[in-house]
């Protein structure tokens, strides 16, 4: 009859869009889902990036940031005794007779100048691409493409040290007006290969760089006082880098055939000194 068929499309119709709304209920209930676990995991992301930055920013403090990327980047665990070949210039700088500043003067008075000292090289070696290696009491030695590989680490490394020179010139100006004496700072450069990695043990961990360059510049240090010299280079650091770019600010005279204490065979310098 028409009553039956009239209630069997009344039906029909009825179940048609409770099945449309009971889709419709389903697809909200699946986009909620999804978009709660995508807040939940930009959440989680959030957390571990500003985890992972203020680890980062932590170790900076205490490593160069080119060290502390490593580490916080690190796929594994990092283990002593791996280490990298690299090609690199090396610059170390020494504040002249500290030692026996150290113990003329208070122990609070020298660690200041230590720390102004350092405060002042610092930022220019990092201004040039340089990484801080280590501090070496009064010393620093740096380096340039080791942590970082660069195809004008020599460059870099000159640029770093005649800079320095300039801000040791500043420096002393600002003591002498002050009523203080100046410091005397050296500056020692060479280039080549080294090896960069990880030495100690698992309960303490540093980066380093070893090699040829690094004890050189090391004994160079010595041997600028027999040169009369603030800042010193091989001529193989020099020349490598004016072949990366570097154009000297400051006057340069080469000493060929040195005998540098501690070094076999003679070695070729280069003397940089402030333009007058």
């Amino acid at each position: 009859s028409k009553i039956t068929s009239d209630y069997v499309l009344y039906t029909m119709s009825h179940d048609i869009l409770l099945g449309a709304e009971f889709d419709k209920i389903i697809s909200i209930l699946v986009v909620t889902f999804l978009l709660a676990l995508v807040i939940v995991r930009a959440r989680r992301l959030l957390i571990n990036s500003v985890a992972q930055a203020t680890a980062a920013e932590d170790l900076s403090r205490f490593f160069s940031p080119e060290i502390a990327d490593k580490i916080t980047h690190s796929e594994g665990w990092i283990e002593p005794g791996t280490g990298q070949t690299r090609t690199a210039a090396i610059l170390h700088s020494d504040l002249q007779g500290f030692t026996r500043l150290s113990m003329e003067k208070p122990a609070n008075e020298v660690i200041t100048l230590l720390a102004e000292y350092q405060s002042r090289m610092v930022p220019i070696i990092q201004k040039n691409g340089g990484t801080i290696d280590k501090f070496l009491g009064d010393g620093i030695l740096a380096t340039f493409g080791a942590a970082v590989q660069t195809d004008h680490y020599s460059a870099d490394c000159l640029r770093a040290m005649e800079q320095m020179m300039a801000e040791t010139e500043a420096w002393a100006a600002e003591r002498i007006a002050g009523n203080l004496a100046p410091q005397t700072i050296r500056f020692t450069a060479a280039s080549g290969s080294i090896l960069f990695g990880a030495v100690g043990d698992k309960s303490r961990l540093e980066y380093t760089v070893i090699g040829e360059p690094v004890n050189l510049a090391a004994k160079l240090d010595k041997h600028a006082k027999a040169e009369k010299a603030i800042a010193l280079s091989t001529l193989d650091c020099y020349e490598e880098a004016l072949s990366q770019g570097y154009t000297p600010e400051t006057q340069m005279e080469i000493r060929a055939a040195r005998d540098v204490g501690g070094v076999t065979g003679l070695v070729d310098l280069v003397v940089l000194k402030p333009v007058v």
